[in-house]
């Protein structure tokens, strides 16, 4: 490789490395608003972060939600019926992330992750939660699944 061949290649590589940074501060920032939003319990802010067609995946439905409305209503109620939230960790690989939490349900203790995609308007477009153990999922689905038809009438009321 020639010295010409060698610096066109560290300075594509050093460019697309800003790039990559430049991106990464959007998924950043977008990610640090929405974890803000559900450590502060602020629906609003969580919803300004969800793309319209944004799908969500229940650790403890088989069928996805599909668009805003429906998501927005499953963390407004998941909020209220999670004690002791509390975020521990994250990982992002854009523009994927990875957020770990523990919570309790029902006085059982569960570790869950929110998997999220953001869109290329800078949005969550995929929004995935799994949860263990079994005891804390079932205690999640029953809480929840108790709250269904409230969560259905914020949706169409949205």
């Amino acid at each position: 490789m020639s010295w010409v061949s060698l610096g066109i290649e560290l300075g594509l590589k050093c460019h697309c490395n800003k790039l990559h940074m430049l991106c990464n501060s959007r998924e950043d920032t977008l990610m640090k608003q929405f974890r803000a939003a559900v450590e502060a319990r602020d629906v609003e802010a969580m919803k300004a972060c969800l793309a319209e067609d944004v799908r969500f995946v229940s650790p403890v439905a088989f069928k996805p939600y599909d668009g805003k409305a429906i998501t927005s209503a499953i963390l407004s109620n998941v909020i209220q019926v999670f004690e002791n939230f509390r975020y521990v960790r994250e990982i992002e690989d854009d523009p994927h992330s990875a957020l770990v939490f523990e919570a309790e349900v029902d006085g059982k203790t569960l570790t869950g992750c929110d998997f999220i995609v953001v869109n290329e308007e800078g949005l969550i477009s995929e929004f995935m939660v799994m949860v263990r153990p079994l005891s804390g999922a079932q205690a999640l689905a029953e809480a929840m699944g108790a709250r269904f038809d409230r969560i259905v009438a914020e949706a169409a009321g949205q």
